[in-house]
């Protein structure tokens, strides 16, 4: 059975479940215990869909990756001289050099990295290997595909525009009234991440041992989870300014009556309390236990404001917008906004260096891999924020 099989499948229980539920509520709007019971059963199937769903996506991700080629296919045709060789660091020669420095405890270096030597004693990344890393980052981060990356080499100044002109009536033949359209600005700078991963000195030296991919997924993951707590609830101090922050990040629109729970009508007026032109690029992001509550929501007119996808690869929607999740993302709270507003700024490139002394005697190498950047939410009202009332659930 396919995923759009199964996906169809559950969508059709769910539909059915809801119908269930419709018809067999009593005078007082409730479930008999049978009725209950039934419609629990309905539910726990549409959770097992969903965890075959997952499972097999993931399934068939290791499957595309299994399938990808070992090598560099030959797509160009007998040389003529008509394409221009790499250089530098996007060189093949730069590549090899360094993978031959890794595994050989840095004894091996070519005279090649000394064209990516940087300003701290370590070597530049080759130009394929930064690029991967990127898309590691890309893929695992749910910040970094809905906000707005600038990659800067110095402090980056974003302007603001604080005030704008307004309208005014007057009188025939009466006086001007003029307003100061005035500016702001927003700088990103720059602040450092390091992920350290050691490996015994056997792995490096076994061409069995996948080193390349290995260094770039860990290194990739560890990065990824810091950016995104970061970019979620970083203070500034030493780190991004998170959209969750007491101060800088959205704006909280919204306090719920409970301090454990939250209700289908917090989640609506959630919605309408951000600006009507935001709206049009909004989603949602919360934590996984939210959306546990959120799925058995139901709008003023009875229906369910949770609308599972129906399409591989798309989120779920709630009253239409869709649906992102993050273990990063405080049990507390849900953010509604366009996400565009949050510009994260990338410093310079990634470097790997090599940790000579730290485990010199007991046959392990460690590495390095670090990077500089900076996040900020620059128009707090592009984001609106719900939060539990504050208490012992909170």
């Amino acid at each position: 059975m396919t995923i759009m099989e199964l996906r169809e499948k559950r969508n059709k229980v769910w539909e059915a479940a809801k119908a269930f539920v419709e018809t067999k509520r009593d005078k007082d709007g409730l479930l008999s215990a049978e009725d209950a019971a039934s419609y629990a059963e309905m539910e726990q199937k549409i959770k097992d869909y969903g965890a075959e769903i997952e499972r097999m996506e993931q399934m068939e991700s290791i499957e595309n990756a299994l399938n990808k080629p070992v090598s560099t296919p030959l797509t160009g045709k007998p040389m003529n001289g008509a394409e221009k060789p790499k250089t530098g660091r996007a060189s093949d020669e730069y590549k090899a050099a360094m993978l031959n420095a890794l595994r050989t405890n840095f004894r091996q270096i070519s005279n090649v990295l000394s064209e990516g030597i940087d300003a701290n004693g370590g070597y530049l990344v080759p130009e394929e290997y930064d690029s991967r890393l990127i898309d590691a980052l890309t893929e695992e981060n749910i910040i970094r595909k809905l906000g707005h990356t600038i990659t800067t080499s110095g402090e980056h100044k974003i302007n603001i525009a604080a005030t704008k002109p307004a309208a005014a009536w007057i009188d025939e033949g009466g006086a001007l009234t003029f307003g100061d359209a005035t500016f702001a600005q927003i700088n990103l700078d720059a602040h450092k991440l390091h992920v350290a991963v050691k490996v015994t000195e056997e792995l490096l030296y076994d061409n069995a041992f996948g080193l390349e991919n290995y260094i770039i997924e860990q290194f990739g993951k560890a990065l990824s989870n810091a950016e995104e707590d970061a970019f979620l609830n970083g203070d500034g101090v030493g780190k991004p300014l998170g959209i969750f922050a007491e101060t800088g990040g959205g704006e909280v629109a919204i306090t719920a009556a409970s301090a454990t729970a939250i209700t289908a009508d917090e989640v609506i007026n959630l919605v309408y309390s951000l600006k009507r032109p935001y709206r049009k690029n909004a989603s949602f992001v919360m934590n996984d236990k939210t959306v546990a509550q959120i799925r058995k929501f139901k709008d003023n007119n009875g229906a369910y404001i949770w609308q599972p996808s129906y399409q591989a690869g798309e989120p779920d929607r709630i009253l239409g917008y869709s649906v992102h999740t993050s273990e990063y993302v405080p049990e507390n709270a849900i953010a509604f906004g366009d996400y565009s507003y949050y510009n994260i700024g990338d410093r310079g490139t990634r470097s790997f260096k090599q940790l000579t002394e730290l485990f010199a005697g007991n046959g392990m190498i460690g590495y390095v891999a670090k990077e500089r950047v900076d996040g900020k939410l620059i128009l707090p009202e592009a984001v609106q924020i719900l939060k539990m009332k504050a208490g012992s659930g909170s």
